[in-house]
């Protein structure tokens, strides 16, 4: 029995067809790790001032409705993912 690996095959350009993408548009799970992310949130807040908020992790209904209010204000409902209550 003979077992191919299909995997590189769907890399190979065909000659005249289209180039693969430059970037990575894998929407696979992200390689960066809890406490990596955190680190990343941790320096945006120190160096300019911005913060991000996992809202699951915000233990007060009205403060996190609150946080969830300004961001639909300011960047509209969010297309897809949890609903976070709504």
């Amino acid at each position: 029995m003979v077992v191919r690996d299909c995997s590189s095959a769907s890399r190979m350009a065909l000659p005249g067809g289209p180039r693969p993408p430059r970037g990575c548009l894998d929407r696979g799970p992200s390689p960066t790790t809890g406490p990596e992310l955190d680190a990343m949130r941790r320096r945006a807040w120190h160096e300019q001032g911005v913060a991000t908020l996992v809202l699951d992790e915000i233990g007060d209904a009205v403060l996190r409705q609150a946080v969830i209010n300004e961001a639909v204000r300011r960047w509209g409902r969010r297309q897809g993912g949890p609903s976070n209550g709504r």
